[in-house]
This record gives structure tokens, C-alpha cells and sequence, in this order.
């Protein structure tokens, strides 16, 4: 059985909160600069131009993409054949604590949804936990912005509503989302599971690289045909119009109970921010 400091957990989240924070991934830049060439109205193409000078100055000056740092959701692989000294919990929330302290990112959550009261240092993260083979522990850090997440929805449909429903569904949401979600936007869409897991599967699928298709060649199909009804809405970069409402749509999926069909929606805004580390 391997062992884990308990400090390195703390020292990779913290540095992955910041990275994530700082640094627009390669993926989503190229993705806004392919989005350039099929956009006719200059207003959108001037938008995306100022996007992307903002991961620029982001990145140089290590400052935020966004003044909304997120919620930070955590996505853990644990290895079944390793530990960590002390609580893995506590360790990413004291990474958690350590990164947007030092790296002076804004602390946006209640410890209370009621009555308020920040935490003060962005704590506690929210952590998805998988067991997988091996003796590594990958962390993946998403900071999730209140602006998109609040666009977010689930439908528990019928399963007579299939895939053309689900589609239907999904189209309605960036429709009714408008500019809020701050466009161009990456959907994540959950289908399956129970009406807790759907979600899930929804926020996981926003991990993925802009341009990355699902495996299954059926949902890849699915994704290319929503992320072409989505631009062809019009709403485009910052609600303004043009060709550019979405950057890309992924699919995940899980068995479902004969009698539900779940379905959900996560939207991102144009800042997707994700990092990881295998450590």
C-alpha cells in the first residue's frame, strides 16, 4: 500500500485552484480562435478577440479569468492501492483554503444557505470521489461560476420522449439561458442514472477537451448535431448575436431504470476551467 503526504494533497490543490483560475487551457483557446472563421458579424468576432486577450492577461499576469472564482468542485480518483496520511478531505479543503488565500482569488461561499455568512476561504469544496485500480490519486480541480451554474437543469422525462426529446430539452435550456451564462458557452449534457447522478454525469462531462467527441459514435452524432442547433440560435458571444453560442456539447451517459429518463444540463461559460494532477 503506498502512502501520500497529507502536505502534497494540500500543496497540489492549491496550486491547481490558482492554475485554474489563472490559465485558460490550450483546448478552449484554439476552440475561440477556430470560432474567428465562421463568424460574420464583426461585433461577436470582437468579443471573442477581447476573451481571448483576457486569457492572455490572465495568464501573464497571473490574475483571474473571471472576478468569480467559483465553487470549487473537486473530481477524485483514488487509487484502491493507495492512502493518504490523515483525511484526503481535509486535505483538499486545506488546499482549498491555501490556494485562493495566497493566490488572492475571490471566496464566494455561505456557510449557511439561509442565513449567509462567508467561510472565508472558499471552503468546502464540493469532492466526487471514484475508486479506481492502482496506486495513484488523480485530482481534478473546476471552479464553477455562479453565472453559469445558475443556467443549469434537470428533467426527469418520460421514456417515450427519447432522444428527440432530450434534444429538445437541451436546446430549450441555452435558449432560455440566453446571454446569463456569459457565451460562448460548453454544454455538458447528463442522460441516464437517477435524478442525483444525472447532474453529476452533466458537470463531468464538462471535463472533457473542446473538440474531444464521445466514444460511442451514436452520442457523438447526438453532440454535433445539438452543438449545431445551438449556433444556429443566433444568440452568439455575450448574447449579441452571431454564429458563436457554443464552443462545444458533450454527452455522458449511465444505465437508467425502465421507468425514468433522466436528463441533464450543465452550462460553462466561456472561461472552462479545469486542471489536473496525477500525483
Amino acid at each position: 500500500m503506498r502512502e501520500v503526504d497529507y502536505n502534497i494533497i494540500v500543496d497540489n490543490v492549491a496550486r491547481l485552484c490558482m492554475e485554474a483560475n489563472y490559465y485558460l487551457g490550450e483546448d478552449v483557446i484554439d476552440g475561440l480562435k477556430s470560432s474567428l472563421k465562421n463568424e460574420d458579424s464583426e461585433i461577436a468576432k470582437n468579443i471573442i478577440n477581447q476573451i481571448l486577450r483576457n486569457a492572455e492577461i490572465a495568464r501573464d499576469e497571473k490574475v483571474p479569468l473571471c472576478q468569480d472564482c467559483g465553487f470549487t468542485v473537486v473530481f477524485l480518483e483514488l487509487g484502491t492501492e493507495v492512502r493518504v496520511k490523515g483525511s484526503i478531505t481535509e486535505a483538499i479543503n486545506d488546499g482549498v483554503r491555501k490556494g485562493y488565500t495566497e493566490g488572492y482569488l475571490r471566496k464566494s461561499i455561505l456557510a449557511d444557505p439561509i442565513r449567509g455568512g462567508n467561510t472565508q476561504d472558499n471552503t468546502p469544496a464540493i469532492i466526487h470521489t471514484n475508486f479506481v485500480p492502482g496506486d495513484k490519486i488523480k485530482i481534478t480541480i473546476a471552479p464553477k461560476g455562479g453565472g453559469s451554474e445558475n443556467m443549469s437543469a434537470v428533467k426527469m422525462g418520460k421514456p417515450a420522449d427519447g432522444i428527440e426529446g432530450i434534444k429538445d430539452f437541451v436546446v430549450e435550456q441555452v435558449i432560455r439561458a440566453k446571454a446569463n451564462p456569459c457565451p460562448p458557452i460548453v454544454v455538458g449534457v447528463g442522460i441516464g442514472g437517477t435524478f442525483e447522478y444525472v447532474t453529476y454525469l452533466a458537470k463531468k462531462a464538462l471535463l472533457r477537451n473542446i473538440g474531444e467527441r464521445n466514444p460511442d459514435p451514436f452520442y457523438a452524432e447526438v453532440e454535433k448535431e445539438l452543438l449545431e442547433r445551438i449556433n444556429k440560435t443566433g444568440i452568439g458571444p455575450m448574447g449579441l448575436g452571431g454564429r458563436t453560442t457554443a464552443l462545444d456539447v458533450f454527452i455522458e451517459v449511465h444505465p437508467r431504470h425502465i421507468a425514468s429518463f433522466p436528463a441533464a444540463v450543465n452550462i460553462n461559460c466561456h472561461s472552462a476551467r479545469h486542471k489536473s494532477v496525477i500525483i
